[in-house]
């Protein structure tokens, strides 16, 4: 590596160089001035262009954190985008819902489902509000529950009344059999219209309908004036809302002092062994078996995602209280894969 000059080598070689800038020919020089103007020129344009796009792009960046980001599985989205997306996913799943939660769970989501209902332990004159609910199933396991508490309330009344006839016990059970006991209801809320749609044919189908409502609604801003359901339930929906604690603070407003809030969601499991087969399942084979029954790989793959986004068990029940609600508790099922939150208005 060479050194620089110093002293009066150097000196020279300076003056030499300065000469020749000055004498530059004059064709060259104009050349070096066209150059020199044009590079100015296009540095101005490409200057104006780069704020343009700098203001755009500033602009675009205020309107997300004015609307706020979140999470569609594993992908950062705006607030809005992550709306559309859910609403689409749900309408695209919808004609097939029912069948992938058989196969996804072995079945094993109907004794989830079962379960829930026992903890919540309805009346007859209950009135309940089923939030994503769009398909039914905690609809018709809540008629039925109701159904049979009334049934068994009947027998009992019955047994102290010997001496009736076989035409007056009969009579007593027509008069029933086509409406919930108690003037019980149970409202089924879902923004989604393709699942409540869904939902709706198999009310039919299935003999439903008697104490049995449907309504597009938002979790966030629920159609409903306060205090005026006894229990709210939510079964493996509020992990796709985008704010879940305005649906929490929705619950508590629609409750009646005393009323019961019930949370059914997919949660973190606690067993290491079980939770790493869980993975494996989880990513490897329900995203293949969308696409296979459903035709619907992506949908399927943002479910499985959105499951390891939601919050753990703790952090869950930190948010139930944080909403206003009272004696919150959980419940693991089949080892933390879902659990059961609980709290009261009181």
């Amino acid at each position: 590596m060479g050194f620089p000059l110093a002293g009066p080598e150097a000196s020279r070689d300076s003056e030499t160089r300065s000469a020749s800038a000055k004498f530059t020919p004059l064709p060259k020089m104009a050349a070096s001035i066209g150059a020199v103007t044009s590079r100015a020129l296009h540095s101005r344009r490409y200057h104006r262009k780069l704020l343009s796009g700098g203001r755009g792009l500033f602009s675009g960046a205020r309107r997300l954190v004015a609307e706020g980001e979140t999470h569609f599985g594993f992908q950062n989205v705006s607030e809005t985008e992550k709306g559309e997306k859910v609403y689409h996913v749900f309408e695209s799943v919808a004609k097939k819902y029912d069948i992938m939660n058989d196969s996804m769970s072995l079945g094993i989501h109907r004794l989830w489902k079962d379960i829930l209902l026992h903890q919540m332990n309805p009346y007859p004159g209950t009135q309940l509000l089923d939030v994503a609910g769009g398909t039914g199933d905690i609809a018709f396991r809540f008629i039925n529950y109701v159904r049979s508490q009334w049934e068994h309330q009947i027998k009992q009344k019955l047994k102290s009344h010997q001496n009736l006839s076989w035409e007056e016990i009969s009579k007593s059970y027509q008069e029933e059999e086509l409406k919930l006991p108690g003037g019980s209801q149970v409202v089924v809320c879902d923004i989604n219209k393709e699942m409540l749609k869904v939902g709706k044919q198999k009310a039919q189908h299935l003999g439903y309908s008697e104490g049995l409502s449907w309504v597009v609604g938002n979790a966030e801003e629920l159609p409903f004036n306060d205090n005026k359901f006894d229990v709210y339930t939510i079964a493996f929906g509020i992990r796709n809302v985008t704010h879940i604690d305005q649906a929490l603070q929705e619950a508590y407003r629609v409750l009646k002092p005393g009323g019961r809030f019930l949370c059914l969601e997919f949660s973190q499991v606690n067993n290491p062994l079980i939770s790493r087969l869980y993975d494996l399942y989880s990513f490897q084979v329900i995203p293949v078996l969308g696409e296979i029954i459903a035709g619907d790989w992506k949908s399927y793959q943002y479910l499985v995602e959105s499951i390891r986004r939601f919050p753990a068990q703790d952090e869950f029940k930190a948010m139930v209280e944080d909403a206003g609600f009272l004696k919150v508790e959980y419940r693991n099922l089949t080892s933390g894969i879902v659990a059961i939150h609980s709290g009261f208005k009181l």
